[in-house]
């Protein structure tokens, strides 16, 4: 049985689930969603998009609001002291977010090149901004106050999922369930005046009303996606302080007629566990463990999941060690791309999933579709397996260089080993240690730093 990691503690840190594996996982009873999660677990790797108006800024998304986030959340805001002044120009850069250069096909046919199977797009984040059409607020994308509204593409969220279904892609809605714009949740006028923190304004069970009001909002947005943008093959909830303890949105109900809508819909009520957590959302980790249960770690391509000028971006070596040992523990990646203000994705970021997508269409037998095999991940060596065959993945830092020979650590009886998309019937012996392989000549002496060999043992 492989180790599941429970922890009895939810810790959020500069706006990051540190530990979103905390709850307990509960298997669903529906045939339909169980046969949903086989699907997700076949797909390895996700495009996730986190875009709105403080791309202007280069500033992270909806936290530099939080008073209680300040310290570090608006560690870029170096042109006021003034904190009400400040939120007042983050809540009005609607009205100047104009991304005129927006193309969402070139999104799609650069996702489909870089090997992602589905997309993972902020609808709305916690600032309470709709990138969708939706009439339950003015506070949107096409707005008259908005200037992009007049815009071809200005219903983003449908032009969006309408060019990545086209390509053949899965679609998750990234949906906020706290929303510090409504003035049901950061009601104005409330005890705690203009400090603010994640939570709402004031006390529902001391306003069960005002708390009915948003519950009753919270509930029109989330159906009018899944009625109007479907199909939508996940709901990515997020925002965990909105769970089933004094900030209860009744999200059984919501979630019941979501599903009438669109039958087996899988919903990642993030960091809540129970039957709407269908998987499990690490953020910009990995667990130590390989999982048993429907996982997906969401890690950022550069250091912010938003747009940041001069962002520093992962190497392609580190994208695909962080890929494979996502998958040997038998998750899937969602790489966090962050478009420009103009709506293009940045050229940095092209270019590693472009590169990501070469490697992907050499190895990606080795990756799609598989399942956890042990030993998982020792470090140097992950394994998956997939039909009977189990591959096995040698990864290679950056001052090392491939030997004559090499050890693999697994211990099962194997008939016949080759490198996948290379070199068949390598000499191999058995022993105690493991399998070893004699590298190829023309692999020893490759002129390029290695990232990973690949080898396919059945």
């Amino acid at each position: 049985m492989v180790k599941i990691i429970h922890k009895e503690v939810d810790m959020i840190e500069q706006g990051v689930h540190k530990d979103s594996t905390a709850k307990h996982w509960v298997k669903p009873k529906d045939p339909l969603l169980l046969e949903r999660l086989e699907w997700f677990m076949d797909q390895k790797l996700a495009l996730m998009i986190h875009w709105g108006p403080n791309a202007q800024l280069g500033v992270g998304m909806s936290w530099p609001l939080s008073d209680d986030d300040k310290e570090w959340s608006r560690e870029a805001v170096d042109w006021t002291d003034n904190d009400e002044e400040f939120k007042q120009q983050y809540v009005d850069l609607n009205k100047t977010f104009n991304p005129i250069r927006f193309q969402p096909d070139v999104w799609a046919d650069l996702a489909l090149e870089g090997g992602f199977k589905y997309l993972i797009f902020t609808t709305k984040h916690h600032d309470g901004f709709c990138l969708w059409d939706t009439k339950t607020t003015d506070y949107r994308i096409t707005a008259k106050d908005c200037p992009f509204h007049t815009h071809k593409y200005a219903d983003i969220t449908k032009n969006v999922f309408n060019a990545f279904r086209e390509k053949g892609l899965g679609i998750a809605a990234y949906f906020s369930k706290p929303d510090w714009h409504s003035p049901y949740y950061w009601a104005p006028g409330m005890e705690r005046g203009s400090f603010t923190d994640r939570n709402p304004s004031y006390d529902p069970d001391e306003f069960p009303w005002l708390w009915e009001k948003f519950t009753e909002f919270t509930h029109e947005q989330m159906l009018d996606l899944v009625s109007n943008y479907g199909p939508i093959d996940i709901l990515w909830l997020d925002g965990g302080q909105v769970n089933g303890g004094k900030q209860n949105i009744k999200l059984d109900q919501v979630v019941k007629k979501a599903r009438e809508i669109e039958p087996g819909l899988i919903v990642a009520d993030r960091t809540i566990g129970g039957e709407y957590e269908n998987y499990l959302t690490p953020e910009q980790t990995i667990p130590e463990h390989a999982l048993d249960v429907p996982w997906e770690s969401c890690i950022t391509i550069g250091k912010s999941f938003c747009y940041r000028y001069e962002d520093h971006y992962k190497s392609l070596q580190e994208i695909i060690h962080i890929l494979i040992e996502v998958v040997a523990k038998g998750g899937n990646l969602a790489l966090n791309v962050s478009p420009q203000p103009d709506g293009r994705l940045p050229l940095k970021a092209i270019e590693r999933m472009k590169a990501l997508g070469k490697w992907l269409d050499r190895y990606g037998e080795a990756i799609y579709k598989t399942r956890i095999c042990a030993p998982y991940f020792t470090g140097k060596f992950a394994f998956t397996k997939k039909e009977g065959a189990v591959y096995c993945f040698r990864l290679y830092q950056a001052d090392e260089q491939r030997e004559k020979y090499m050890i693999i650590p697994f211990k099962e009886k194997v008939q016949k080993i080759e490198i996948v998309g290379g070199e068949e019937n390598i000499s191999f012996d058995a022993s105690n240690e493991g399998l070893t392989v004699e590298i190829p000549y023309n692999k020893q002496n490759d002129d390029e730093t290695p990232i990973v060999d690949v080898f396919k043992l059945t």
